[in-house]
């Protein structure tokens, strides 16, 4: 098992997009749109931001800086997408090249400056910066895919009152050195 910096943070990444895609199944295309008021933002408007941020960031990753003068971050708060089809073409391009981009990276280069409006971060802080902030996104999405469920909503943690049932499947485990997502 590969255990690197790298390799954690993709999984890591790769989990909260399959959060996000899980919370989304569960509901219906009209409700990735719903709003709780005109100061609230939709699923679709945090999915817009989402791809915004990670095409800008991950784009030219090591030579440019990850606020591209093409980005128009604030019309990513806009409603620009009119079917599920045409969301999730957008969240999977964002994800693709952030994905992409991590992917090609090697250990060697974490260290080295990279620039997010000008200020200076080494990869692994720039990477981490998204890996606080893509989740805190992710949240939303489940938070409000969970409200406008109701009760048809399936969990994406350990159920109420399953905490020991979990727990006993995991400590029946062998000891080993392994991601925690690599037995959901």
């Amino acid at each position: 098992m590969d255990t690197g910096y790298l390799t954690s943070v993709i999984k890591q990444f790769q989990y909260y997009k399959s959060l996000g895609e899980k919370a989304m199944e569960q509901i219906s295309e009209e409700k990735l749109f719903w709003q709780y008021n005109s100061e609230s933002n939709s699923i679709a408007i945090v999915v817009g931001h989402l791809t915004g941020n990670m095409l800008s960031r991950f784009t030219n990753f090591l030579t440019e800086d990850g606020e591209k003068p093409w980005r128009n971050r604030d019309a990513e708060f806009e409603l620009k997408y009119d079917s599920r089809e045409s969301l999730m073409l957008s969240w999977n391009k964002g994800w693709q090249c952030l994905l992409d981009t991590l992917k090609s990276l090697s250990e060697d280069q974490l260290e080295r400056i990279v620039y997010i409006r000008n200020d200076g971060h080494t990869v692994m802080e720039a990477i981490n910066r998204q890996l606080a902030h893509y989740p805190y996104h992710i949240g939303q999405i489940v938070f409000i895919a969970k409200m406008v469920a109701e009760s048809q909503w399936q969990t994406l943690s350990i159920a109420k009152n399953q905490s020991g049932a979990y727990n006993n499947r995991k400590f029946n485990q062998e000891k080993e050195k392994r991601h925690f997502t690599d037995d959901l």
